[in-house]
Order: structure tokens, then sequence, then C-alpha cells
């Protein structure tokens, strides 16, 4: 996979990982609009929020979130999702690869929980989200309500 192996990309998944840095998502996207090699197009501290505004509708691409929440008062789980995003304006052609494309894109940001795809933002609900990583994580705490 074109890209998928650059140094900043590798160091913004690390970012996100860490707990000492408080980069807490990455954003890949495709450096033209022809071609298929990715790049990494943004990173922030803002959460899915941030990241979700950063989505492009005409672009297919890859997020990378970490997401935090509280069982109960004494305990606070971390868990990561992939964002596999196929905006409604992509192209029929660049929608075809995500198949092939998403399955490398897992492996580079191997360490997630769930991978949430999207072509709506109102799809990355973080609610929903942490509902799904709760099912995912085992424990649930909250009889399923999240």
């Amino acid at each position: 996979m074109s890209g998928l192996d650059a140094p900043e990309i590798a160091a913004a998944y690390d970012a996100v990982r860490s707990d000492k840095d408080e980069t807490n998502w990455l954003l890949i996207s495709y450096a033209a609009a022809s071609g298929n090699k990715l790049e990494l197009s943004g990173t922030g501290s803002g959460g899915l929020e941030e990241m979700k505004a950063a989505l492009d509708d005409s672009q297919v691409q890859y997020g990378y979130v970490r997401v935090e929440y509280a069982n109960d008062k004494e305990s606070t789980r971390v868990k990561f999702a992939v964002v596999v995003w196929i905006g409604e304006g992509t192209k029929v052609m660049r929608k075809a690869r995500v198949s092939i494309e998403s399955g490398e894109v897992k492996r580079v940001l191997s360490h997630h929980s769930i991978a949430i795809p999207a072509n709506d933002k109102s799809e990355l609900d973080e609610k929903d989200i942490v509902t799904r990583l709760r099912k995912a994580g085992g424990a649930d705490y909250n009889g399923g309500r999240g």
C-alpha cells in the first residue's frame, strides 16, 4: 500500500496510542485526486468531533481515534477505533478500492477494538461508538445500556 509505511503515519499512530501525548486522532487521506498514494492528512487532540470536522465528503479517508469512557466512578477505559470514511461524493473507482485498501490500513493501525464504516457524519456518534466499544470489550458494567 503506497504511503502507509511513511514515518509520519507511524509517529501519529504512536502519539494517539500514547498515554503521555494529547493527540487522540489521526486521519489518512489520498495525496492526490488520482493514484493510490495515502498520506497523513491530519491529527488533533479534540477527539472524535474534531476528527469528524476534518472528514471530506468527496473522499475516502481512514481515521484512527482514541476513545476514553468511564465504567464506574473509579475506572476509565481507553479503546481505539478505525473509521473507514466513504464520503457521499466519492468517485466510483475510489469506492471500489476500499475493500482492499481498508484491510491494509487496519493492518497498519493494528491496535483497535472496532472498525466503523461510515458515509455520513451522523454515523459517528460518540455515544453509539462507546456502546459498541463496551460490547467489543467484554465487560459491560451498564447492562448493555451504554
